[in-house]
């Protein structure tokens, strides 16, 4: 017992395991093999009996079955009669095959039915083929069938019999066997409390070398993380992975109690650099925020607007219409832009802003460029988000109909749609590739703007964030041009 001990505590915990679990499983196999051996010798011995029993009973009813076919057969020898009584007597053939037929197992009464019941359906059959084939006006046909109805009576009888000697062996056999079924539980009692047993036995070594200092390890982890570093050293009996690991755990409280009190020291010079660090902070927040209102004073829109205006007047002294017009255009681009607040305006504030956008571009490419519009919608009914259909008509002119040398047509169509507002925003410039196009979806499902610029991303944005049921879509085909739909509920 003592070497057994000391092996048991200097193995490592993976074999203590290892024994562990081949205990277990040796202990489940045994159990399972006990068991099945119970139930196989209680069902195999049952399933003889029944089986015995079936196949004579089969073969009782196949005959009856044979004979009631063959009676139909010859009062109407139609095909369908002709087929259920071949099926009748294969049906019987087969039951008969399967009849016990050796002496050692079923003894000599039923092997003596077995016997008389074989040799009498071979002259059975004969002598029912014969009858089908004779002609029934002929002299001797009324004494054939007659000799085949009574050697049916016999065999039936013989099956009765049989199955009668059959069920009485069977009967014998279970009343001889229901002894040993009544001490079944007990045996099994017996056995269940034995393995468990020894379950406990091999359970309790386990825990006894991994359990045990596991909590007394847990026990000291909780006193350590309230700063309690006194007790005594924990202590065990292995020397095993479990036994380095407590002693590791000793060496690391007394390490750790000494890094704690260096730290509490560097703790607060910490707060002292942070407290220095947070007031530089602060002064540089308020230096940013001097620059930004210093940024904010220098461009004044009030300014911007003034100049704008006095540039116009001096360009309508002066004649010069084109010049006034586009000075009025970016004024009120520029107006528009820095002055409104409101996140949803109506449509034909909107197409205001785009027909001033588009008056300018007409002065820089000229001829290049062609923009039409299309509303059948109430402009002062429909609302939409502000800055949208300027920004998606500078992209198209951008990214499309500046690309191509001989410029080409911006068509801005408005529609409804039942209660969904829908914009069509459509050039016919260099347009892009079905795989250039998927990106640009997945860059803007992904809000990456870097990729799709901002104007185009935040349009996305704002759509789907101030409508569940809006959406922006996109058809484009490499030169021929791209279309983007906006679908806005109302």
């Amino acid at each position: 017992m003592r070497y057994a001990k000391e092996f048991w505590l200097r193995i490592s915990l993976k074999k203590k395991l290892g024994i562990y679990v081949c205990m277990v499983i040796l202990i489940i196999v045994l159990s399972a093999m006990f068991s099945f051996f119970l139930i196989d010798f209680s069902l195999g011995n049952f399933n003889v009996i029944l089986d015995d029993n079936a196949v004579c009973f089969d073969f009782q009813e196949a005959m009856e079955q044979e004979a009631a076919a063959f009676e139909a057969y010859l009062r109407d020898r139609t095909a369908e009669k002709n087929q259920a009584y071949e099926a009748a007597c294969e049906k019987t053939a087969g039951s008969m095959e399967k009849l016990p037929y050796d002496y050692s197992v079923i003894g000599r009464d039923r092997y003596a039915k077995t016997w008389s019941i074989r040799n009498s359906y071979g002259y059975y059959c004969r002598s029912r083929d014969e009858v089908l084939r004779m002609d029934q006006k002929s002299q001797d046909y009324i004494a054939c069938l007659y000799r085949v109805y009574s050697m049916q009576d016999y065999i039936q009888t013989y099956a009765r019999q049989l199955l009668q000697l059959t069920m009485a062996t069977g009967n014998s056999s279970y009343q001889e066997q229901v002894p040993v079924f009544y001490r079944m539980p007990y045996l099994l009692l017996l056995v269940a409390v034995l393995l468990t047993v020894m379950v406990i036995a091999v359970t309790r070594l386990v825990a006894r070398a991994v359990v045990s200092p596991m909590e007394k390890l847990a026990d000291a982890a909780r006193k350590i993380a309230v700063n309690d570093f006194g007790g005594e050293d924990l202590t065990v009996e292995n020397r095993d992975e479990m036994g380095e690991m407590v002693r590791a755990f000793n060496k690391m409280k007394h390490a750790t109690e000494g890094y704690i009190h260096t730290l509490t020291q560097n703790y607060e010079m910490a707060e002292l650099l942070h407290r220095e660090e947070m007031q530089k902070v602060e002064m540089e927040k308020n230096l940013q925020a001097t620059r930004l209102e210093l940024l904010k004073s220098q461009i004044n829109p009030h300014f911007l607007f003034n100049t704008l205006n006095i540039i116009a007047c001096m360009a309508k002294l002066e004649d010069a219409d084109t010049t006034e017009k586009m000075i009025t255009s970016m004024s009120n681009l520029f107006r528009y832009n820095l002055k409104t607040s409101e996140q949803i305006v109506p449509l034909k504030q909107e197409l205001s802003v785009v027909q001033d956008y588009m008056y300018i571009q007409k002065m820089r490419f000229g001829e290049r460029i062609r923009y039409d519009l299309d509303c059948r919608a109430d402009e002062m009914a429909v609302r939409v988000p502000a800055f949208t259909l300027q920004p998606l008509v500078e992209n198209a002119i951008v990214h499309g109909v500046a690309k191509k040398e001989k410029g080409g047509r911006i068509l801005l169509r408005v529609w409804r749609e039942e209660n969904t507002a829908v914009i069509s925003v459509g050039d016919t410039g260099a347009g892009m590739s079905e795989t250039a196009r998927a990106e640009l979806l997945e860059a803007l499902r992904s809000h990456q703007t870097a990729r799709v610029g901002i104007g185009l991303g935040n349009i996305y944005q704002r759509i789907h964030a101030m409508y569940p049921d809006g959406d922006m879509r996109i058809y484009s085909r490499e030169n021929c041009g791209t279309v983007i739909q906006l679908r806005i509920p109302q």
